[in-house]
């Protein structure tokens, strides 16, 4: 028997134990520890005859185990008729078979993590199912909204660009949308799931990783709703926005990893900067943070949303004109324009730029620096705009210190 041949036997092994240790802990006696690697292998053998025998033996293979399921099912019921009917083990069974199957026409990598999410589904039964329980009709429509526009419209929208420039692009417009409602409702779920203070936090770093600037919409709309969201709203605006900051440095080491000598320790400084204003506000909101709050709607209103995705379509259309007019002769111009909105765009291109040695790593590094400050002024303004007055004020402190902090680097960095 062959090194191969060996090692996938062994993976259908393993997967039918892992699902198999499941179910025996979960007290199912359909299958346990030992039936689910014996229908693993089954499987697998199938899978392997198929190529000498025909395509006809997994189908057979699977009828012959969805009968046998059948079979002890209807047996169970008859001995214990108020037993109750649950099918979770026997799609797993099934599941199982096909598993099997996989990896014996060389699909490993598809089986294992297909095994590793049923494992999951299968052990997060009592959390999901109470999950489900506290969701209410306002939480269900919101689900429906987002899958609306994110599913269903976003989709069928055409992805290229479009008007003067070619600068308006629907897919990634309406994108903008998407990502403000999904992170709103992806927030409000982990602020229902968690403590105040954790939801907080995993608040800012989902934000930051995703979009920082939708999280500021966000925010800044709840704390208007809620005024006693404020202090937390400026918690997870800061943390995301710094968060941001370090996507932008990762962004720079993938795609330009040269560029990261010059560009890294002046955005690192500024980034340490940011996390020690971020830590600061934190610790010194503990009070405010873990004090219970007023009961919290999910995120429904799509109109704000809308608005900003038009704002975001007329930034576009500005800093099109200003490289078609200038080029890049007005860098810096064309950097803080472009971070009203996409720090990512500016920053991946520069660093392109650099790494070709056609932009002077001085001045490249502070084009991304540029871009930085004026998305922290814009999401200032969008909170002083959208927010409640306490956190366009709480806001308006922190990232000025993040702007003066940015302009000292700028102008003393040597």
């Amino acid at each position: 028997m062959d090194w191969e041949l060996t090692r996938s036997l062994a993976i259908t092994l393993g997967v039918g134990l892992l699902i198999g240790i499941q179910r025996e802990w979960a007290e199912k006696r359909v299958a346990g520890i030992r039936t689910f690697p014996l229908i693993a292998l089954f499987g697998f053998l199938c899978g392997l005859g198929s190529e000498s025998y025909g395509p006809w033996l997994v189908p057979t293979g699977l009828g012959t185990i969805a009968a046998l399921l059948y079979v002890v099912n209807r047996n169970s019921a008859l001995l214990n008729p108020n037993g109750g009917l649950g099918i979770t083990t026997e799609v797993a069974v099934l599941l199982m078979y096909l598993l099997g199957a996989l990896i014996a026409v060389g699909q490993v990598t598809l089986a294992v993590v297909v095994t590793g999410i049923v494992a999951v589904l299968l052990h997060l039964k009592r959390g999901m199912h109470g999950f489900v329980a506290r969701i209410g009709n306002e939480e269900f429509r919101a689900l429906i909204r987002l899958i609306l526009i994110g599913m269903i419209i976003l989709p069928i929208l055409p992805d290229r660009g479009f008007g003067p420039f070619a600068v308006w692009n629907p897919f990634r417009i309406w994108l903008i949308v998407v990502l403000i409602v999904g992170i709103s409702l992806a927030a409000f779920v982990v602020r229902r799931l968690l403590s105040r203070r954790a939801g907080v936090l995993w608040g800012g770093l989902l934000g930051g990783l995703i979009s920082s600037t939708a999280i500021t919409i966000s925010t800044s709309r709840e704390s208007r709703r809620q005024p006693g969201t404020s202090v937390s709203a400026a918690v997870v605006v800061m943390i995301a926005s710094t968060v941001s900051l370090a996507r932008i440095l990762v962004e720079i080491a993938v795609v330009a990893p040269s560029a990261l000598a010059f560009a890294g320790p002046p955005l690192g400084a500024l980034f340490v900067w940011m996390t020690l204003l971020s830590a600061l506000i934190f610790f010194r909101s503990h009070r405010q943070l873990e004090a219970p709050s007023e009961k919290e709607s999910p995120p429904g209103d799509l109109g704000a949303s809308i608005v900003f995705a038009l704002l975001y379509a007329g930034v576009l259309f500005g800093v099109a004109v200003v490289q078609q007019r200038f080029g890049d002769r007005t860098l810096f111009v064309v950097a803080g324009l472009s971070g009203l909105t996409d720090v990512d765009a500016i920053t991946l291109s520069v660093a392109e730029l650099m790494t070709d040695h056609d932009l002077d790593p001085g001045v490249g590094w502070r084009a991304i620096l540029i871009a930085a400050a004026a998305n922290l002024g814009f999401k200032g303004a969008v909170a002083a705009v959208m927010g409640s007055g306490k956190l366009a004020a709480q806001l308006a402190l922190l990232f000025g210190l993040s702007i003066a902090g940015a302009a000292a680097i700028f102008f003393l960095w040597p």
